[in-house]
């Protein structure tokens, strides 16, 4: 055993209990096995954990808590252990920049600077003081904040949302912090998305991130470098040997075949600028110093990510002549030190399998993490002798390893003689075995983005199926993150093509090898993985139930009607529209229902501004009219995603309670029914 895990167990409110011999197995159905992870315990016991910061000694985090109806609160953790509260109710520290916003606060000298969610006014709350806005009032949205120490202000990407155009208008812009001071003045305009504004070490310079339509951050973006003028304004800075004004790295630089995603410029307490590329077809670590770009680290992994919200971190100094790090190779996060001077890179062993959320500083590093075994937490790391402490875990949950399923990493053949990845979670429960010859019921999950990737490591909610009798697997479709570029590109033009027939295959697969029954296949999935689902539904005869997470169904609709941040995102996905509006149509459910006979049950919130509402309920309409199973589960008050406690608990439920009507069995514990249409 690793030192580190010894003081995991310790630390952490939660543990996995060893609670002796094994009781003997009752026989029952799959599915109808009665499991302690229930979803009161997973609406009510966890909670999100997120942008972690430090401030001298002190380190702070988020909490986003289902039981405070999603509030985002801002916790402190002094040197001496004690944890509290600093954003006091009905404040909640949320932005809405992006939609997904991210980035929603900053601290220095132990005052906080907030985004509040409720009026989307930015907010100083001084040490034990309360919270005072420092912007007016108006139509505006902030992230990414940092501190201008040198000149008392904040500077910040601002949304303008104040006119009736459909599209806000983006900039970078300087809060003044001196009593009286300015609201906003703009200090970068011109591109349509900005990121990750960062002030040099001495004050003089500004680094951030900048992109356009179509492009996604992921797809193509720029760094720039600015100088700070007398006046505090910021100008372009002029490259050697180059006319005019550029940016320091990115498209402008790039090969045109090859545009290349930049994510997350740091400066180097030395005042040398990091920052990772994909040039390479691998997001890896390069820095500019002395005038000149050089590698600091040459991998076959990623040591970047999709950059869906603001504020993300996967590298972090100790110091300047120390990096701590997370990387990702095939789909397993890592962690590493790398010397700045020599470029040495050296592994980190520990017990983790899902990194972000990266800080550090001298002596110790702060980031966010889990495993299979340990749900995401708050770990603190000794940089001298790599002992792991756990700050905060996301539950109190407290479960025997009988009832838990540990991942198999799988890679499994599909369409074009490529191969996929996932992980596959097979049914487990120390309590129930199931009558001789049945096999279980498969769920596959289809994770959102559609640019993104699903962690190894625990979610509770997936344990919510394995220990009732379903098999899971968890899909790495073409199109996800952490396998390189090259993988990352496959959807490129082939949403609705390349993740269904992953998803697909990685079932057949599944049930080529005799572990799960092939006429009880189900999927589901949220948002992107929502159209996924659908998809796979009308276009494919293999899954036999589904349930839609504000997923997509209508692409035109989409691209007509979603955020300014994916206004364009489908360009790449599918096609410029309106000029592909073919594809949009042929590729959507909505117009091919003819497809679609399995039962299929929809959750949507009513305040959905990235999916909206009309998505589902015009599948629920076709659906109804067709004479097919169906089921539509609206929520007041929710968005994209669900943070209140009861609809957790009730998507979850209901869901299990429309399996047990489609595939006919009893679920162990009395569910509050759903009404299911044409059943």
């Amino acid at each position: 055993m690793l030192a580190g895990v010894a003081a995991i167990a310790a630390g952490c409110a939660i543990r996995l209990m060893e609670t002796g011999p094994m009781p003997e197995k009752q026989t029952a159905p799959y599915g109808a096995w009665r499991s302690p992870i229930t979803s009161d315990m997973i609406a009510s016991g966890t909670r999100d954990l997120g942008q972690i910061r430090v401030d001298g000694d002190d380190i702070y985090w988020i909490e986003m808590r289902p039981a405070e109806q999603g509030r985002c609160v801002i916790v402190r953790r002094t040197p001496d252990g004690r944890q509290a509260d600093v954003t006091p109710p009905p404040f909640n520290a949320r932005t809405r920049a992006h939609e997904y916003g991210g980035g929603a606060y900053a601290v220095a000298d132990g005052t906080v600077y907030f985004a509040n969610f409720a009026d989307q006014r930015l907010y100083r709350q001084p040490v034990g003081g309360a919270p005072e806005p420092i912007v007016p009032e108006a139509n505006m949205r902030y992230a990414d904040f940092v501190v201008d120490r040198a000149r008392n202000r904040l500077i910040a990407v601002r949304e303008d949302h104040t006119t009736a155009a459909r599209e806000a208008r983006t900039t970078i812009v300087a809060i003044d912090l001196a009593p009286g001071g300015r609201g906003g003045r703009v200090l970068v305009s011109g591109s349509d998305f900005y990121a990750s504004p960062r002030v040099s070490p001495d004050g003089k310079q500004l680094a951030w991130l900048a992109w356009n339509h179509p492009n996604m951050p992921w797809d193509a973006s720029d760094l720039w470098v600015g100088r700070f003028g007398n006046s505090g304004t910021v100008t372009s800075f002029p490259l050697p040997g180059k006319r005019g004004q550029h940016s320091l790295m990115g498209n402008e630089v790039a090969v045109p075949e090859f545009p290349e995603s930049i994510f997350q410029p740091e400066w180097s307490p030395d005042g040398a600028l990091y920052f990772v590329s994909d040039r390479t077809g691998w997001w890896n670590l390069y820095r500019w110093r002395d005038g000149a770009v050089e590698p600091v680290v040459q991998r076959e992994a990623e040591f970047g990510a999709p950059a869906w919200v603001f504020g993300m971190s996967t590298y972090a100094f100790e110091s300047a002549g120390r990096i701590v790090c997370a990387y990702n190779e095939q789909g397993v996060w890592r962690l590493a030190r790398i010397d700045t001077r020599t470029r040495a890179f050296k592994p980190i062993d520990s017990p983790y399998t899902a990194l972000g959320e990266m800080r550090a500083a001298p002596g110790r590093a702060v980031f966010l993490a889990a495993s299979p075994r340990e749900p995401a937490s708050v770990v603190r790391m000794d940089t001298e002798t790599n002992r792991f402490e756990v700050l905060r875990c996301s539950t109190e949950i407290e479960i025997d390893d009988g009832f838990l399923s540990p991942p198999e990493v799988i890679e499994f053949p599909t369409a074009g003689d490529r191969t996929a990845f996932g992980f596959y979670y097979p049914p487990r429960n120390r309590d129930f075995a199931a009558p001789a010859g049945e096999r279980p019921p498969l769920l596959v999950m289809t994770h959102g983005g559609p640019t993104g990737a699903v962690p190894n490591a625990l979610k509770w909610s997936l344990q919510y199926w394995t220990s009732r009798g379903f098999a899971v697997l968890d899909v790495n479709y073409g199109g996800s993150t952490g396998y390189g570029r090259a993988y990352r590109a496959r959807l490129r033009d082939n949403w609705g093509i390349v993740d269904v027939d992953d998803v697909v295959n990685g079932a057949l697969h599944l049930a080529r090898r005799g572990l799960v029954d092939p006429q009880r296949l189900a999927i589901r999935g949220g948002s992107a993985g929502g159209y996924t689902t659908l998809a796979a539904l009308t276009f494919r005869d293999v899954f036999r139930a589904g349930a839609s997470y504000y997923g997509v169904s209508d692409l035109e609709a989409l691209a007509v009607e979603t955020h300014k941040f994916e206004s364009r995102y489908l360009d790449g996905l599918i096609g410029p529209y309106p000029a592909r509006r073919d594809l949009y149509l042929a590729r959507s459910p909505i117009h091919h229902a003819e497809g679609l006979d399995a039962p299929v049950i929809f959750f949507q919130g009513l305040e959905d501004k990235v999916v909206p509402p009309n998505q589902a309920e015009r599948m629920v309409e076709v659906l109804r009219a067709k004479g097919i199973p169906v089921a539509y589960v609206p929520f007041e008050g929710e968005q994209h995603g669900f943070r209140r406690a009861q609809n957790i608990k009730r998507s979850l439920d209901a869901e299990l309670y429309f399996y047990s009507r489609v595939f006919g069995f009893e679920p162990a514990e009395a569910i509050e029914p759903v009404a299911i249409e044409n059943l």
